[in-house]
């Protein structure tokens, strides 16, 4: 097995480590979901830096299973957003339990997703269930959503130090997107992540502000 050496971290003491987390953790803590976008340009690098950022993440048997399509053509935006408008409003009116839709009503969504069309980029996470790293579509990946969930989240939290607003929107089924975005059946898509600047009239509802504290998400052993 041919090996590099570990990469250098920085030479920190114990306050500047401390103090690195918690100004990430203080900048991260401002990201929120957003659903107004402004439909001002941004530049495809920004974008580009972000899904390289999210390609580093660890993925099981380092076969990095993901492949993000960033459109910002706006036919491909209108298709994407009538499609998912369609399973949204199936969704609201069949699908849905009561107890799911009484717990999405203190964030005021519904069917309708202007932000589609409107915000500069829609990037479509996919998860490769076949392909390693040579992506041949034969051999088996392992332990998928767990790798494309943290490179997502690695995409998130690129596009927030970017300054950029983001959403991560999950029309189900989504199906659509692997035919709109022309990608093979062993791919899966796993959500949109919408990405932009806010529009002036963007919002937060007071119960996206409700976050657990350290004491609940944590324990200490």
């Amino acid at each position: 097995m041919n090996e590099s050496p570990f990469p250098p971290l920085p030479d920190l003491s114990d306050a500047e480590r401390v103090a690195q987390a918690r100004a990430l953790a203080q900048r991260l803590a401002m990201r929120r979901t957003c659903r107004a976008f402004a439909d001002t340009p941004v530049p495809r690098e920004v974008i580009e830096q972000a899904i390289a950022a999210a390609g580093t993440a660890p993925s099981g048997a380092n076969h990095q299973p993901w492949h993000f399509v960033a459109i910002s053509d706006p036919a491909t935006k209108r298709a994407i957003r009538l499609a998912a408008e369609e399973e949204e409003r199936d969704f609201y009116a069949h699908r849905a339990s009561e107890e799911w839709l009484g717990a999405l009503a203190p964030l005021g969504t519904d069917p309708d997703k202007p932000f589609l069309e409107i915000a500069p980029w829609l990037i479509v996470c996919f998860a490769q269930r076949k392909g390693g790293i040579e992506e041949d579509g034969r051999m088996t990946n392992y332990y998928v959503t767990e790798s494309v969930g943290i490179a997502c989240g690695m995409l998130l939290a690129t596009l927030n130090e970017a300054g950029l607003a983001t959403l991560t929107h999950t029309p189900s089924p989504m199906g659509f997107l692997r035919e709109i975005c022309g990608r093979p059946e062993h791919e899966k898509p796993l959500m949109i992540v919408v990405a932009g600047l806010p529009s002036a009239e963007a919002a937060v509802p007071d119960h996206a502000l409700r976050k657990k504290g350290l004491s609940r998400i944590a324990s200490w052993i």
